[in-house]
């Protein structure tokens, strides 16, 4: 053991005294705390720098050995269902699905949309129909007001 030795700064007395500190021992290191989330399993590891990389790995083996035909951890995804949100996307949606081949009016097209959950304004909706005429997906037919709305090219399958 290493004593390291002060002195006492007043001029009367010249007495030495030791500090407890043992240069030879290792000063212990704080652990290192890791969290991971793997898939819906969530783990917590405490441990010292030089062990940390073999818990990690020690850990991942063996939710990957034991969980690999659940899907706790599953590598793929879902694919979630795309859900037209804007009012062009759902005509947009109708027209995919073929339901322009026979003519619609505004109103027709405004309440097959309210059938199937989207509740927008008939501005909206006529707005929305006149971007499609536009983009060359569907036609319209008739007089201001009563137009009739048709596919003008088939949607693409």
């Amino acid at each position: 053991m290493v004593e390291i030795f002060k002195y006492c700064a007043c001029t009367r007395c010249a007495i030495q005294y030791t500090i407890g500190i043992d240069l030879t021992e290792k000063t212990q290191k704080t652990p290192i705390r890791v969290k991971m989330k793997i898939g819906k399993i969530e783990i917590e590891i405490e441990s010292q720098e030089e062990q940390l990389q073999f818990a990690v790995e020690q850990i991942l083996s063996t939710i990957t050995n034991k969980f690999k035909d659940t899907h706790l951890i599953s590598a793929e995804r879902p694919i979630p269902q795309s859900r037209a949100e804007t009012c062009k996307g759902v005509i947009q949606k109708l027209w995919d699905e073929s339901w322009f081949t026979q003519s619609r009016g505004l109103s027709e097209v405004h309440s097959e949309m309210a059938r199937r959950g989207f509740h927008y304004d008939r501005t909206a909706v006529a707005h929305a129909l006149i971007d499609l005429v536009r983009d060359g997906i569907l036609t319209r037919e008739g007089k201001p007001r009563r137009y009739q709305y048709t596919q003008k090219r088939p949607p693409l399958k």
